[in-house]
């Protein structure tokens, strides 16, 4: 998944702005070789507008000079080529769905993805090639509907493969598959060597190949920080024959879905902790790999308490393999251990059976539900939160002293095939984790950022206030999801545990990426705010 369920708001037209790019026309022209060049869309042409709308996070309006809108390879490597000599900023953008303003940040030329999206088989690797501006929707309805295949992504249908793929993707099938850069078999990227030369480069996981390091690099890195993802190719690791449907997982046929409710108006600090030790210590007993509940995937969503005359309620939604002879059982069982002692539980889904792909479509977030004006957060457990943590999780979701549209916790099953695999078999080194901890706040009124950000930084803070205001790993948590970006924890203001921002994110498999990094873009010309440093840079 991307991250949590939000309400979509419009937070206002920003102004014209940016310079055009010299000598570059709005429409896309034929080169001397024939090959035709990607459109060029600046301040002016009544598409660029569109373009610095197509992004989830309304806090940040991105205004480059210009958009390139490539549909192949070629046109990437132009695009990239043209930039470079010219001395300009570049930057990617697939989904738009960056949680910090990683691509607009001195952006002079954006890359976006979103018209190279096709999702096919490869026959030549014996893989399916997915294009990086490909939505996660996309995938799953084409490898399912044409091979009944699919891979263990996210729940927000409109995020791009290309961010999510390398950043380490997770989703509903994941305790069951692991995650999706398990099942990366090669990347192609566009990458810039030290004379300013762009050149595409095929990068596979076989053990002979000389790329072999930038496909490690694309298993959990993150984006922006080693060229332009074109294409993945994806197959299960050790999968042999050439038949496409057996080279990839085949999804359960059915989900068997429920969702239940609680009233804060019946809600007490007693049962709040009750309701968060008993999730917490499920997934405990129940996250090795190949549980019986592998797969199972339950979402906490704890919604902030309202200050007016309604509190509110939060929800719990939970979804597994409905073709299990002893699903309903299952079920049954994880609900009664979850909600034992927590009084007010409320059916409001009852158990229902939905073929596989009407299962996703139906918990995939809309659109509108993924952009607005948010700060998000995160971290990794490998327990149950302390009592003092369940503690402060209730005083900031039940506090008056601010207020705010909408503040929620979300718990997200973990773990399970994701931690059958070594910390440094990819990039992405928490393989141990049972649940993801989301933050999130959002607010409609501009004028109340700085309040909104003040008091997420508080809480986050609370929460991880025996590490110094961030996850750092230990034995219960395990540091964070470079997907789910944050800032604030390369600042010494918010993250005064010494431990630097990169080790919460990579561990000990940060200087390998720096290796990757000097290799691959030796001018740090693909680079933000958390972007992998060059070895000589801090």
């Amino acid at each position: 998944m991307s991250g949590p369920t939000r309400r979509g708001f419009i937070a206002g037209t920003a102004a014209l702005g940016g310079a055009a790019l010299v000598g570059s026309p709005a429409a896309a022209k034929v080169t001397a070789d024939g090959v035709r060049d990607s459109p060029v869309i600046r301040p002016g042409d009544a598409r660029y507008e569109d373009l610095v709308l197509r992004r989830t996070s309304e806090r940040f309006f991105p205004r480059p000079e210009a958009f390139r809108l490539p549909t192949t390879t070629e046109q990437v490597v132009r695009a990239v080529d043209g930039a470079v000599r010219a001395g300009k900023r570049i930057t990617v953008r697939s989904g738009g769905h960056c949680y910090e303003n990683f691509v607009g940040d001195g952006a002079e030329v954006i890359i976006d993805m979103s018209a190279m999206r096709q999702v096919t088989f490869d026959q030549h690797r014996n893989a399916f090639m997915i294009e990086s501006g490909a939505t996660l929707w996309t995938v799953f309805e084409r490898l399912y509907l044409g091979w009944g295949v699919t891979i263990p992504g996210g729940q927000c249908g409109t995020v791009a493969a290309g961010g999510h793929i390398q950043g380490g993707g997770y989703g509903a099938l994941s305790r069951l598959f692991g995650s999706v850069v398990d099942y990366l078999y090669a990347v192609e990227v566009v990458v810039v060597d030290a004379s300013g030369r762009a050149r595409a480069v095929v990068a596979t996981r076989e053990p002979g190949d000389p790329n072999r390091e930038l496909w490690w690099a694309h298993t959990g890195a993150g984006g922006g920080n080693f060229g332009v993802v074109t294409r993945y190719w994806m197959r299960t690791p050790g999968a042999t024959g050439t038949d496409p449907t057996r080279l990839l997982p085949r999804p359960p046929a059915v989900t068997l879905e429920t969702t239940l409710a609680w009233s804060w108006h019946t809600v007490t600090e007693e049962s709040f902790h009750r309701l968060l030790r008993n999730y917490g210590e499920w997934h405990e007993r129940n996250s090795a790999p190949g549980s019986r509940y592998a797969s199972l995937f339950s979402l906490l969503p704890l919604t902030r308490r309202n200050t007016g005359d309604d509190p509110g309620a939060f929800a719990m939604v939970t979804a597994m393999d409905g073709t299990l002879p002893d699903a309903d059982q299952l079920l049954r069982d994880y609900i009664a251990e979850v909600t034992d002692g927590v009084p007010g539980v409320i059916t409001v889904q009852p158990p229902r059976r939905l073929p596989w792909l009407a299962g996703v479509k139906s918990g995939s977030m809309s659109e509108d539900e993924q952009a607005g004006t948010f700060k998000v957060k995160a971290s990794y457990l490998r327990k149950r939160f302390t009592d003092e943590q369940i503690r402060t999780a209730y005083t900031f979701l039940t506090s008056t002293d601010h207020d705010n549209e909408s503040a929620t916790l979300l718990l997200a099953s973990y773990g399970g095939q994701v931690n059958a695999v070594a910390p440094d078999a990819t990039a992405m080194p928490q393989r141990d984790s049972i649940m993801k901890a989301i933050y999130y706040v959002i607010w409609t009124d501009p004028d109340g950022e700085r309040a909104n950000l003040d008091w997420m930084r508080r809480w986050y803070g609370e929460m991880h206030r025996d590490t110094g205001g961030v996850p750092v790993p230990n034995a219960v948590t395990d540091g964070s999801y470079i997907n789910y970006p944050d800032v604030d924890t390369t600042d010494p203001r918010w993250n005064t545990s010494g431990i630097p921002w990169h080790t919460l994110y990579w561990k000990d498999n940060y200087p390998r990426l720096q290796r990757v990094k000097a290799r691959w873009d030796p001018r740090d010309l693909f680079h933000h705010a958390m972007s992998i440093k060059l070895p000589s840079r801090p």
